[in-house]
């Protein structure tokens, strides 16, 4: 069950992100913002999210994106008790892939 969310912090870098116009500028921002290390952890653990979503089992996320295990378990604990976002944007993206595949027909 998701968790509630307690506000504790400033929105100003979660409006700064909302007011990005393109994923090249997305990248940029991300890239100015964050040490390398942490944007691939950041990348990683997103990929994990996608491939747990479609039900993908550990040693073939392990295999494709190089998380521990640790890791891996850490995003499903997220993904399982967590606020529920990230299933709502993978739901919403995956809507979105299918209805421009349906589009490009």
């Amino acid at each position: 069950m998701p968790r509630p969310v307690v506000k504790s912090h400033d929105d100003a870098m979660y409006k700064a992100i909302l007011s990005l116009t393109s994923v090249e500028e997305c990248r940029r921002f991300f890239e100015d913002l964050c040490a390398m290390t942490e944007l691939n952890s950041i990348e990683q653990r997103f990929e994990v999210a996608s491939m747990l979503h479609q039900n993908r089992v550990y040693t073939e996320i392990k295999e494709k994106t190089n998380a521990s295990s640790a890791t891996i378990s850490r995003v499903n604990r997220m993904l399982n008790y967590g606020t529920g976002c990230i299933s709502e944007v993978l739901d919403r993206m995956q809507a979105e892939e299918t209805q421009n595949k349906e589009e490009a027909e």
